[in-house]
């Protein structure tokens, strides 16, 4: 009993240690502050319910991530067939919030989810989660070059994006109605 209260307390330091880097990385990877915790702390499930073999991890945040991450491309499959019914009529689309967050971050997600899903998660990965790129390789399954090039390409993209979303012109201010002088001197004679 005593490993199976050991492993349990790793986890909730695991939990203390990662939780909000983890969650950063997701968000920026799914563009749902909510579903990114989900995927986190569904990470953290799994964990509580083998808390024995998380012990033997090497890297519990990369662990963490790797299984949030693989939830998260499920959900990406099911979401995809779920988008087929909804453009054949059969299942409506429902209406999604938005957390409200601090615009930069809300410009930056929005940004990342125009990029392809190999892109993205090799900028989350790199940038987000401060993984080497060695690293990302690695949790990728992809080659260093194949994860530089994906890098280049994904800042210029977001370099891009971010400048376009910045250069929207804004909507035309309307001038104020000024009287013209003749009609004022008027309205100013007629007075009574």
């Amino acid at each position: 009993m005593g490993e199976e209260l050991e492993a349990r307390e790793a986890v909730r330091d695991a939990y203390q240690a990662h939780y909000r880097r983890l969650v950063a990385a997701l968000y920026a990877l799914t563009g749902d502050h909510a579903e990114a915790q989900d995927l986190v702390q569904e990470a953290y499930a799994r964990a509580l319910a083998r808390p024995r073999q998380f012990l033997d991890v090497a890297d519990p945040e990369a662990w963490l991530r790797t299984v949030a991450m693989n939830l998260a491309r499920t959900r990406w499959r099911r979401r995809r067939l779920f988008d087929t019914l909804v453009r054949s009529g059969r299942v409506a689309r429902p209406v999604e919030s938005v957390p409200g967050v601090d615009p930069n971050r809300v410009a930056l997600v929005a940004a990342l989810q125009q990029l392809s899903q190999a892109t993205r998660e090799t900028i989350v990965l790199h940038h987000l989660a401060d993984m080497s790129v060695h690293e990302v390789a690695d949790a990728l399954g992809v080659p260093v070059g194949t994860v530089k090039a994906r890098l280049s390409r994904g800042r210029a993209m977001l370099a891009t994006l971010l400048s376009d979303a910045e250069n929207v012109p804004e909507a035309p201010r309307r001038r104020p109605v000024v009287p013209e002088p003749e009609r004022v001197q008027q309205e100013v004679r007629d007075a009574p």
